[in-house]
């Protein structure tokens, strides 16, 4: 919407409309921000930021994990033979190519994944959970979907939970994404 002084009057010049035109985008940007879909997605994004520190700082704190090297060693760990190509991984996690690289060189440092080569196509290599990640993984387990359940349960009725799991999964239906426990 462009409001325009008079266009009669030789004193409207640009400098007015310029500051006209302004004034009505920021009321369009505030109307914007006011609507549900907007609203809706401000708080999804709180929520998030929220809950990612706090399961983060909760796993780093007792268990040495990040909630991102927990998500990689949980979907290593419901793959077939604990294994994924690095690549899949990279999708699954949503992480670049040197996000997941970092990330499992961290793993592979502290004993919990190793690399292993493809005997089909030697430019493929595969991320692999070791038996010290899979135990690793079990004993965050309890703790982290503990603090789940405990956040969850105290913010929300069954009802809700059901509701809220429902309405997210129309945002994203992602089938491959594995429960939180190993």
């Amino acid at each position: 919407m462009r409001i325009f002084a008079s266009p009669g009057n030789p004193s409207s010049g640009r400098g007015v409309n310029t500051q006209i035109e302004l004034s009505v985008q920021r009321v369009e940007t505030r109307v914007a921000r006011e609507t549900p879909e907007v609203q809706a997605w401000a708080q999804l994004l709180r929520a998030h930021s929220a809950l990612t520190r706090r399961f983060s700082t909760e796993l780093l704190t007792m268990h040495g994990l990040t909630l991102n090297s927990y998500e990689v060693m949980l979907y290593l760990a419901h793959a077939p033979g604990r294994r994924l190509r690095r690549v899949d991984l990279a999708e699954s996690v949503l992480l670049t190519a040197s996000g997941i690289t970092r990330l499992l060189d961290g793993l592979e440092r502290s004993g919990y994944v190793s690399r292993a080569a493809s005997e089909e196509d030697a430019r493929v290599s595969y991320a692999v959970l070791t038996d010290e990640g899979y135990e690793k993984l079990r004993s965050a387990a309890p703790t982290h979907v503990g603090s789940i359940r405990e956040l969850f349960g105290e913010q929300f009725s069954s009802d809700e939970l059901e509701t809220l799991a429902e309405l997210l999964g129309r945002l994203h239906a992602d089938a491959a994404a594995p429960d939180c426990e190993p």
